[in-house]
């Protein structure tokens, strides 16, 4: 298995370029018992583009700033105006960076939410729970049964 390492300066961007983060409520699994966690991701143009049409989201706020703001030599910084308790997505600094380059690419996307600017007037909704770290189990009980004559030649 390789190991990634993230370019704190990759060339095609600048820390001056767009990009937006998010606050999202998620849960997390423990014991059976749910936690909520309230965590700071990167928005890509896309998904802010539909979340901006009203689709429920998890997203509470979502602000507006530069490269260089989020990321210092490659290390996350939280915005000022999260919560204390906010932390970071898994990936951040390679997810930042993504995010950014969508914007270069669609520039339209950068005039919902002006630079240095925070938007709150989405449709907030926990009604399907973000859980980061569920599990996927799949039984031989899930597969579809077929009849015993389907794969053969009559």
């Amino acid at each position: 298995m390789t190991t990634t390492t993230t370019n704190p300066n990759p060339s095609d961007l600048s820390t001056n370029d767009y990009v937006v983060i998010g606050l999202a409520t998620c849960f997390i699994k423990e014991d059976a018992e749910i936690h909520q966690v309230k965590v700071a991701e990167p928005i890509p143009s896309a998904a802010l583009e539909a979340i901006l049409k009203g689709i429920p989201t998890s997203y509470e706020l979502a602000c507006a700033t530069t490269l260089g703001s989020v990321l210092v030599e490659g290390e996350p910084q939280m915005l000022t105006s999260f919560p204390a308790e906010a932390q970071f997505c898994d990936e951040f600094a390679n997810r930042a960076i993504a995010a950014a380059r969508t914007y270069k690419t669609r520039p339209v996307a950068t005039e919902h939410i002006p630079q240095g600017t925070t938007r709150q007037d989405f449709n907030f909704s926990l009604e399907r729970k973000r859980v980061l770290n569920s599990e996927r189990i799949i039984k031989s009980e899930d597969n579809v049964k077929q009849h015993a004559y389907t794969h053969q030649v009559l």
